[in-house]
């Protein structure tokens, strides 16, 4: 308690003494202590890590199906978009084939004149900004490029895009093979830039002619970039929205935990402050039983013993030759007090329990006891293979010495019977009268401070404490210690440990 007044002294501002190296070290011990979690933040830690495990779980599973979804989506529109500018080239191709068929359907495969007005007519053929058509020779020359009129007349075989991607030599090929598409790098009139272009190529065999015109696809790349990025941001909005969600279950796990905490932080404080409250109850009482015996036995006894030696002093001094009787009459009663002070000693801590062990403790408190109440008491048990420990010991000698002061307080008991055996789940203190039994005496009275320190004292040993009536009347309390509490038997001296054989 002093340590604790100064401590307390310290925090709210300090007194006159100076904080000794232990007070430093505790402080230093409390602030380490808030770095370690206690046993609601544990709880509230517990409850947190699978939700946040889970949600980022549902996250990652969320993103990766929406994302899924969408790449499926995106390639299905840029499968329609690039069908489409196909049909629309293949249309182009056989219009104009259509507008010249008249003049190649009739020409010989050497009439110049003919060939000749099918290319000004296909150079003529401008459509768009970008729009054009083409003509290669099997050999690779370009006869028509109307609006890169530069590379008209010479040779492209071999020529590929930045990317690699052979050109002239794949063009006649499809041609050769009789029609198709072909997809590659080219710069854009408009621009002089590279960009994606789709061609659709057919053949004038009787000529050896590849005609083809191509369109560019860089608005289908763009809308399908466009997707891909709306597809981004929907992706990033779910994980927002996911974490914003998350944060809000987070923070009501956090407040709730608070709130469990304070809840329970108050009932603590509350049980605590009871316990103290019973503590000290037990303290005034067994204060007040031993004052009370003081005062009513030893202290009467002891005035008697005065009186007596008064008595004998006086006598002595008139020359009485009676003066023996009085000294005689004190001696007794100073014998009498010393019985006492040892009675009193023996109830607040029986020495017996120490030197003979729980059994010899237990038949005399039977014993007194019965002497005392003229209550018939029996007490039978079974010599333990294994001690108790001490613990034990006590808790059972002082749950025998609570219910027999029940007995007499207030069953209005003619038998009691005390009972102790060990077993092989531990050790079992039962104890009965042929009382009024539970239900009268809950009546009459409240539970007292009595059961509630048994309770306590078997709690604390991990046992069992079960009241019940007897049948033919009367209460019955049996108290079960657990097997831990028994300790292993004692070797006699004279015999040596067994060494396992190697």
């Amino acid at each position: 308690m002093l340590h604790f007044v100064v401590w307390q002294q310290n925090r709210l501002g300090g007194t006159g003494f100076d904080s000794p190296p232990n007070a430093r070290i505790d402080s230093g011990m409390r602030r380490l202590s808030f770095l370690t979690p206690g046993y609601a933040q544990k709880l509230t830690l517990l409850a947190s890590v699978p939700l946040v495990v889970a949600v980022a779980a549902i996250a990652v599973l969320v993103a990766v199906q929406a994302r899924a979804l969408a790449e499926r989506e995106i390639a299905t529109l840029e499968t329609q978009l690039i069908n489409a500018k196909k049909v629309e080239l293949h249309n182009y191709v056989t219009q104009a084939r259509n507008g010249f068929y008249y003049v190649y359907g009739s020409a010989a495969p050497d009439d110049a004149d003919a060939k000749r007005n099918v290319a000004q007519i296909l150079a003529a053929m401008i459509y768009g900004q970008e729009g054009q058509f083409f003509v290669y020779d099997y050999d690779g020359n370009a006869l028509v490029s109307p609006r890169q009129t530069d590379r008209i007349n010479n040779n492209w075989s071999g020529e590929t895009d930045s990317e690699g991607t052979p050109i002239t030599d794949t063009l006649i090929q499809i041609a050769r093979d009789g029609a198709g598409y072909h997809t590659y790098l080219w710069p854009k009139p408009s621009t002089g830039k590279e960009a994606r272009m789709i061609t659709y190529v057919t053949s004038f065999p009787s000529w050896q002619w590849a005609v083809g015109t191509g369109v560019f696809i860089d608005d289908v790349l763009a809308s399908v970039a466009t997707a891909r990025a709306d597809v981004e941001a929907r992706v990033r909005r779910t994980f927002v929205y996911i974490g914003a969600i998350t944060l809000a279950a987070l923070l009501s796990v956090f407040g709730t935990g608070m709130v469990i905490n304070l809840r329970e932080r108050r009932l603590a404080d509350a049980k605590l402050k009871r316990l103290t409250q019973r503590v000290f109850d037990a303290q005034e009482e067994e204060r007040g039983r031993v004052a009370r015996e003081l005062h009513d036995g030893i202290s009467q006894i002891l005035v008697g013993v005065r009186y007596a030696l008064d008595n004998a002093r006086r006598k002595l001094e008139r020359g009485d030759a009676n003066a023996a009787e009085p000294l005689g009459k004190g001696i007794a009663s100073l014998g009498e007090a010393i019985s006492e002070v040892r009675r009193i000693s023996r109830d607040l801590r029986p020495g017996v329990l120490d030197d003979l062990g729980l059994g010899p403790a237990l038949k005399n408190l039977t014993e007194e006891f019965e002497n005392r109440t003229k209550v018939s008491c029996t007490f039978n048990t079974v010599v333990f293979r294994n001690r108790l420990d001490n613990d034990a010991k006590i808790a059972l000698y002082r749950i025998a010495q609570e219910a027999l002061t029940n007995v007499e307080r207030h069953s209005g008991a003619t038998k009691v019977q005390v009972d102790l055996r060990g077993h092989r789940r531990g050790a079992t203190l039962r104890i009965s009268d042929n009382g009024k039994g539970l239900k009268a005496m809950r009546k009459e009275t409240s539970p007292g401070l009595g059961l509630r320190n048994m309770q306590e004292r078997i709690d604390q040993l991990g046992g069992q404490l079960r009241l019940s009536d007897v049948p033919d009347g009367g209460t019955q309390i049996e108290a079960t210690v657990p097997l831990t509490h028994l300790l292993p038997p004692e070797r006699p001296l004279n015999e040596t440990p067994k060494v396992p054989a190697q």
